[in-house]
């Protein structure tokens, strides 16, 4: 079992849309993983794959230290995070942007000591910092559009696909800090055996 490769996956729609192309690329066999089922790790014999189903944030941090080969993560984890880590590809999918928000019809002009509610609290004290603000950021894991409505935070920072959420809880966007997609990284320190596997994904995906 130590010739397959161990890849991390973030639970949910990203895990699906990298089976599927690793699947339609003949990589792997997306009917050896029950999406539905409760397990955490599938095994393909056909790609000699293990993948490990798991939290987003959680991705960078088993792959950094050697409990995956490889992974797939959103850009905006690897800015929050900073791990040491490759990142091989862009895989095209995933796509949503970080956005600051506040309410709707409110005061959306910055000032210092403000506090802004998120969970990417690197990404955004840098951003402010960058407009010469700084800021208190409130870190919350879920729920964050409601920060603001209960006079928790003056603004939030947040993960936008089409806005329909914010809008349903009188939120505005102001202004996108960044856009992210999914990203395929790999731990640095590899076996040669398994970078060359690697390079040969790489490649398939990328014809």
């Amino acid at each position: 079992m130590n010739d397959y490769l161990t890849i991390a996956l973030p639970k949910g729609r990203l895990a699906e849309e990298t089976v599927n192309l690793l699947d339609s690329r003949d990589i792997v066999n997306k009917e050896s993983i029950n999406f539905k089922s409760r397990k955490l790790i599938f095994e393909d014999t056909k790609g000699r794959v293990r993948f490990l189903m798991i939290r987003n944030m959680d991705v960078p941090t088993y792959v950094e230290h050697g409990a995956c080969d490889l992974g797939v993560v959103g850009k905006d984890i690897l800015l929050e995070l900073n791990p040491e880590l490759y990142e091989f590809k862009d895989l095209g999918f995933g796509y949503c942007r970080m956005c600051v928000a506040a309410k709707k019809g409110g005061n959306s002009s910055y000032a210092h000591d403000m506090r802004v509610a998120t969970k990417f609290v690197n990404i955004t004290k840098d951003f402010f910092a960058s407009r010469g603000v700084l800021v208190e950021t409130v870190k919350l894991y879920g729920s964050i559009e409601i920060a603001p409505l209960l006079g928790l935070s003056d603004f939030i920072v947040d993960l936008v696909s089409t806005g329909e959420t914010l809008k349903k809880n009188g939120l505005e966007e102001v202004e996108t800090i960044l856009e992210s997609t999914a990203r395929l990284v790999a731990n640095k320190n590899l076996s040669k055996c398994k970078s060359e596997r690697i390079k040969n994904i790489i490649n398939v995906l990328d014809e």
